[in-house]
């Protein structure tokens, strides 16, 4: 209990002074899984908007891949990433290994197959007639598709958190593709893991808490956007 309670206090004065390397630690986490988050959207809802209003030989085959890929071990995707960006791999000559934005890509690979099953999900729950009615009335497919996306966006911001959460808090692919470099490539969950192995546990617990506060500050905010009263 010691050692919580001195973490908790660590915690709380190092935010407090605006310690550099925990601030530094803080934006590069926010940086990374932001962006990787921002491009699963971009790749994650047109995929799934497609998948769920769309009918050809092997859908359902897709779909079961994209839920398989909901579950996708994140060690996994950094050995692939790793093997990819490593200098005689396919990808060598960008020279991105243990680079911010090797952790972009692997981490855009975990959110996505989340970000596109949830929106698989979120389209198929709207009323199947919907977008039938929407065609009727003169929209062409483009503002039918608009129209079904803003129907369905409270689910929408569920596979935003969803997303969101599967990346900052992982580890097994940033530490694979990013070598927690420090001032380059460390982020909250590695320096955590590392702080860990060097028995220095008041540290852990301090940077454990910072990110469950940057998690929890975040989907708060998602929730409330989610949440507000919808007008009459």
């Amino acid at each position: 209990m010691d050692l919580i309670w001195e973490g908790l206090g660590q915690a709380f004065w190092l935010i407090i002074r605006g310690d550099p390397e925990m601030l530094r630690v803080l934006l590069l986490s926010l940086q990374v899984s932001g962006s990787a988050t921002a491009l699963s959207l971009v790749l994650g809802i047109p995929a799934g908007t497609f998948l769920a209003l769309s009918h050809f030989p092997g859908r359902r085959v897709i779909v079961s891949l994209v839920n398989t890929g909901m579950g996708l071990p994140p060690v996994v995707v950094g050995l692939f990433v790793t093997i990819m960006l490593w200098r005689n791999g396919p990808l060598g000559l960008l020279h991105i290994l243990y680079t911010p934005t090797a952790m972009v890509i692997a981490q855009c690979i975990i959110a996505a197959p989340i970000v596109t099953g949830l929106t698989v999900a979120a389209i198929q729950q709207l009323n199947p007639k919907l977008h039938l009615q929407i065609l009727a009335l003169g929209a062409t497919r483009p503002q039918m598709v608009w129209l079904l996306l803003r129907e369905a966006r409270l689910p929408l911001l569920a596979a935003v958190m969803a997303g969101f959460g599967g990346v900052i808090s992982e580890i097994g692919a940033s530490m694979m593709v990013g070598g927690n470099i420090m001032r380059q490539t460390r982020v909250l969950t590695t320096a955590t893991v590392m702080e860990t192995s060097k028995g220095n546990f008041a540290m852990a617990i301090a940077l454990s808490v910072i990110l469950l506060v940057l998690v929890y500050l975040v989907n708060l905010s998602l929730t409330l956007i989610q949440q507000r009263k919808r007008p009459l």
